[in-house]
């Protein structure tokens, strides 16, 4: 993706910003109510990505929509359209999330299955999870019948695959090579 670093440094920034001044969850609200917005609307995201558009005009449009934002949060959409980087508001967002959740102490963790788990199964997988984690889980279910059996469970960078398509597919390679 281009401009995450920056994206990541934007978000990083306007946490600090929001942090200091006890915002964390009203921007955070504003930063996923415009990450929605712009995922269920293709003339956002032509709108933000045109060059044609010079930036004032970009800010006075951006303002109109979204005008019952935090007057920080605005001030800082302002700041990136006047510095030409509107077309990552998107990315700063979703990096803003995922920041505040590790500022908060929430691991996100996704369990995929191939049908939906029992609550016996799950709590016996979240346990062996919490263990190895710090922090608060946020869990959620995804059911992939292309799994065929077993579980995935996604933290982050780190993969658990206990899937029965994984397990065929490694007996595969090991009879073909």
């Amino acid at each position: 993706m281009k401009g995450t670093k920056s994206a990541v440094r934007y978000a990083k920034a306007l946490l600090d910003l929001a942090i200091e001044k006890n915002m964390v969850d009203a921007v955070l609200g504003d930063m996923r109510y415009f990450y929605e917005t712009y995922k269920d609307s293709r003339d956002l995201h032509n709108f933000l990505n045109n060059p044609v558009i010079n930036a004032s005009k970009k800010v006075d449009v951006l303002k109109e929509v979204f005008g019952q934002f935090e007057t920080l949060t605005m001030s800082f959409v302002e700041l990136i359209a006047k510095n030409g980087r509107e077309n990552i508001l998107p990315e700063i967002a979703a990096s803003f999330e995922a920041q505040v959740k590790e500022f908060k102490g929430i691991v996100p963790v996704e369990i995929v299955s191939a049908v939906a788990l029992d609550a016996s199964t799950k709590s016996n997988i979240l346990a062996k999870v919490e263990a190895s984690v710090k922090g608060t889980l946020e869990v959620t279910e995804t059911v992939d019948p292309s799994i065929i059996g077993g579980f995935i469970v996604k933290m982050g960078d780190r993969r658990i695959d206990a899937s029965i398509s994984s397990q065929i597919n490694k007996l595969k390679q090991s009879l073909t090579h």
